[in-house]
């Protein structure tokens, strides 16, 4: 695996080649940070139990910010996964026998508009695909793997539209800026209010079209060390709560 210093040396070195993954023009739109960790006591079980009532709390939130676009998530707890018994499995053998949730977040979540268009920050070729049907699922999920300075990286976008999925290849070359995605809505996305589950991978290992979102505390230091923080290429953390 490439050491996360090696990754973010690299990343650092290429940023500003980065295109934008939504549309966001922080001179005249608002970004704002979403918090739905138990330290946020203003969400609980109430606002999650149902995909409609986390929608109301989205929305409710987008609108009381003035915000385009929720941002957030990366390496946070979240006891909303307890509402899809997706979520029971452990990932790892050797953590089998412990009794604890899998709700740590392995990516960021950027919360807005359904059929909200997703652009490729840099060029690269379509790993992998899949419609990930299961309630609290990534959807149809799309993974491109990329190139840079040598290094070998892969991105996954999660809870996309299924017209998305619906004509893409394994091994079709995507350039820098296209748009190539789009927002789902519930039917198509896992069941979530819109939004897009952007998360970097390092080594996809046997996956294909999917790769874990949400580790176990007892599992973080491996699967962190394999999905380093995502606005090393998004860039976007900087304008939120301006």
């Amino acid at each position: 695996m490439i050491p996360l210093k090696d990754f973010a040396a690299i990343i650092q070195k290429t940023a500003h080649q980065f295109h934008p993954v939504v549309p966001f023009n922080p001179h005249n739109e608002k970004l704002a940070l979403l918090d739905l960790s138990p330290a946020n006591k203003n969400f609980s079980e109430k606002n999650y139990g149902t995909t409609d009532a986390l929608s109301d709390f989205i929305n409710s939130q987008r609108e009381k910010s003035g915000a385009k676009f929720l941002i957030g998530g990366y390496r946070e707890t979240r006891n909303m996964y307890r509402r899809s018994g997706l979520f029971d499995h452990n990932l790892s053998e050797e953590i089998s026998l412990k009794e604890e949730p899998r709700n740590l977040h392995l990516g960021v979540d950027i919360w807005g508009d359904e059929d909200t268009p997703v652009a490729t920050p840099l060029g690269g070729m379509v790993h992998s695909y899949a419609f990930n049907d299961n309630f609290g699922d990534y959807g149809a999920t799309i993974i491109l793997q990329h190139q840079v300075d040598m290094l070998n990286f892969y991105i996954l976008y999660g809870h996309l539209a299924l017209k998305d999925i619906a004509n893409i290849r394994s091994g079709q070359f995507i350039t820098r800026g296209e748009t190539f995605a789009h927002f789902g809505g519930p039917a198509e996305n896992g069941n979530w209010p819109p939004h897009l589950h952007m998360q970097i991978i390092l080594d996809m290992g046997i996956f294909e079209g999917d790769y874990p979102g949400v580790c176990k505390a007892s599992e973080a230091d491996k699967f962190f060390a394999n999905s380093p923080d995502p606005d090393s290429i998004l860039n976007l953390m900087k304008f939120a709560g301006i």
